[in-house]
């Protein structure tokens, strides 16, 4: 029986590839044959030896970085944005009748969080409210505008005084480790009266895994 010119194409197609694939297997003694482990994401990747024996360990790790960037743009990570992380905050009141200026507000440790929200250990008396919490977006190139609320107390902690807000726009350093801005701080009763307006000027710097407790009293 005669073949078809599809089977003849079919049959040349398949003997073509077990060559090539023969062919590949046996050029070194070095290389090793395609498994399993070298299918990625449905793409082939070259075997370890192959690669440590043809590229510099530059280029290795250049390779290992441009995987990591596509593996991480496939799952639509996003790298967060550089204010992110612990901060020590000093506050200092400046443009008001009373308190003069100078006057230190808050020395407050802070934390930035990637998901935009923020949170604030201050300096106040824990009976009158020592916490605020926070979100915060970019509104430029290393600058930042930030809302939070605290739940503030008289002084003695027995009643309730209001809702304390906290305005603060700031600018990054070039290097990451420290930002300057500015804030306000709208103190209100219970019935949303406003008691108090204070404006002042802040200074951040960043506290890190090696920060030493003197940088941070």
């Amino acid at each position: 029986m005669r073949a078809t010119f599809g089977t003849l194409r079919n049959a040349f197609g398949i003997a073509l590839g077990i060559a090539l694939f023969g062919a590949i297997c046996a050029s070194s003694a070095k290389a090793q044959c395609m498994d399993m482990g070298m299918v990625k994401h449905g793409a082939f990747m070259l075997p370890q030896p192959f690669l440590r024996g043809h590229l510099s360990s530059a280029a290795l790790r250049s390779l290992a970085y441009s995987t990591r960037q596509d593996e991480g743009k496939d799952s639509g990570e996003a790298k967060p944005e550089p204010i992110v992380g612990f901060w020590k905050v000093n506050f200092t009141a400046e443009g008001n009748i009373a308190p003069p200026d100078g006057t230190v507000i808050d020395s407050a440790l802070a934390q930035w969080h990637s998901d935009g929200t923020e949170i604030m250990n201050s300096s106040r008396p824990p009976r009158s409210q020592s916490f605020c919490l926070g979100v915060w977006e970019a509104v430029g190139p290393l600058k930042y505008k930030l809302n939070h609320f605290a739940i503030s107390w008289t002084p003695d902690g027995d009643s309730l005084l209001g809702l304390a807000n906290i305005h603060e726009e700031v600018t990054l350093s070039d290097d990451h480790d420290s930002f300057t801005g500015t804030f306000t701080i709208d103190q209100y009763d219970t019935s949303g009266n406003l008691l108090a307006h204070v404006t002042g000027t802040l200074q951040g710097k960043r506290i890190t895994p090696d920060t030493p407790v003197a940088d941070v009293l």
